[in-house]
Order: structure tokens, then C-alpha cells, then sequence
């Protein structure tokens, strides 16, 4: 099995730039590492037509789909109604999630309707945990809905790990050198059409006053990228570079 994954950003203050998405590269991270390869990220507006349109394309085609953003308490969140759309199925008061806000909020009058809107749930919904703010997020189908806020969705993704397939682990190895791209574009070329199997990625950067790139090598089977990224610190030596190599993506 290599099950795939994407994500979903929603929220306009994303797309305004008055808020810098902190959710997506930790989100890719901790898939990596139970052998989920991420595929897709997508940012929409808080749009209804959008988001439906969005959680359905995306879940048809991966295994896995992530959104974040848009379950608070206020009018402009809607995920949980859409992805209730998008499904065919009914927004319903939760009874469990509600009790988990009395809880939290300890009085009725601390819990408004406002905050009771974090409580409507899809039909069908299995609750995610949120231990830092009791709002949970959900679970329908391949989807699941996780709250926008960084610390809170890293709670609640933590927290449905185990409900997750994983695949074979992948293992990287990185080969940074001082060459540009353009001087190893032909070789590394003929290096991944030799490796179908593995992803080869450059990746360049600016150091210190010299140009220069990091090849990262990714795959299944750890012998392979091993022995690929011997392959290519040679090629870099060939080319008058001088290979660093490391295990995993830092370089």
C-alpha cells in the first residue's frame, strides 16, 4: 500500500496574507513519517461553492485528505457545513461534542450559540480530540476536519495518527554541493530516468556569498537511495563540485 494524502488550507486570511500558514509543512512532516506521501495542497476562500467543489476533487482522488481552518464559532466558518454538503449527509448538534464544550466552559452562559456552532457535526462524523480547547474536529470518510490554529491542529493530529494506514517508510539521503543547477541539470536528469522508483529533488540556495544546490533522494527502499546518492556525490566530483552528503533532507 503507498497511500497518498492532500491537504486543504481554507480561509480568506490565508489567501489576504494577514495570516502565514503554519499547518502545511508540519502537516507533510508527520505524514512522511508513517509512509504517507502528500501529494496536493490547495488553499480556498471561505467559499461555500469552493469548498465543496475542493473536499470532493481532492477526496476522490487520495486516500487521505486534511483541511484546516473555518470550525471556529464565527459566521465565516463553515468547513463543517460544507464538508456536510459535499458528502450529502446532514449538519447535526453533536450530543458528545456539546458535552465536551459544557465541560470546558464550565456554565451556560459561558456557552453561547456561538460557541455551541462548534458543536454541529456531519452525520456520520467521528470526532477528532482537541485536548488544549475541547472543539473537536471530525472525522467523514477519508476527510478529516482539523481546527486552523497551529498547536491545536497539531494536537488533534497527533491524536488520529493511529486511525491512519501508513506505507513503507521512506528514507532520503541529501547531496548539497556549490554547483548551480544548470551545470548538473543534464546529469541528474539521466540519474532519475535511471531511478524511476525514487523522487530527486534540487533544491537551490544562496550561502555565504556562493551559489550552490541540495539534491535531496527519496524512496522505499533505503539500499537504493544509498547507494543512488553514491551515484551522484561521484557525478557532482566529475563535475568539479564537492558532495556533502547526508542522511535524510538537511543540506
Amino acid at each position: 500500500m503507498n497511500p497518498t494524502a492532500a491537504v486543504l488550507v481554507i480561509g480568506n486570511e490565508i489567501l489576504s496574507g494577514r495570516t502565514k500558514d503554519a499547518n502545511l509543512g508540519h502537516i507533510a512532516e508527520v505524514l512522511s513519517g508513517i509512509g504517507v506521501r502528500l501529494r496536493e495542497a490547495r488553499v480556498v476562500a471561505d467559499v461555500e461553492e469552493e469548498i465543496v467543489a475542493a473536499v470532493n476533487a481532492l477526496r476522490a482522488r487520495y486516500t487521505y485528505v486534511f483541511t484546516t481552518g473555518g470550525i471556529g464559532p464565527t459566521h465565516d466558518d463553515i468547513t463543517s457545513a460544507c464538508v456536510a454538503k459535499a458528502f450529502g449527509v446532514a449538519l447535526e448538534r453533536n450530543p458528545e461534542a456539546v458535552a465536551r464544550l459544557e465541560r470546558h466552559y464550565g456554565s451556560a452562559q459561558h456557552l453561547n450559540e456561538a460557541r455551541l456552532r462548534m458543536a454541529n457535526i456531519p452525520a456520520g462524523g467521528i470526532l477528532i480530540d482537541n485536548p488544549i480547547s475541547q472543539a473537536p474536529g471530525f472525522q467523514l470518510g477519508n476527510v478529516f476536519v482539523l481546527a486552523g490554529v497551529p498547536n491545536i491542529m497539531q494536537a488533534m493530529l497527533d491524536g488520529l495518527l493511529p486511525r491512519l494506514a501508513g506505507g513503507p517508510e521512506l528514507h532520503a539521503r541529501t547531496v548539497a554541493c556549490e554547483l548551480a543547477e544548470g551545470v548538473i541539470a543534464a546529469e541528474l536528469g539521466a540519474l532519475q530516468g535511471r531511478h524511476p522508483e525514487l523522487e530527486i529533488g534540487s533544491y537551490p540556495y544562496f550561502r555565504n556569498g556562493f551559489f550552490g544546490v541540495s539534491l535531496v533522494l527519496r524512496g522505499t527502499d533505503e539500499a537504493e537511495v544509498a547507494a543512488t546518492a553514491d551515484e551522484l556525490a561521484g557525478i557532482v566530483r566529475r563535475l568539479g563540485g564537492t558532495p556533502n552528503v547526508t542522511v535524510g533532507t538537511k543540506g
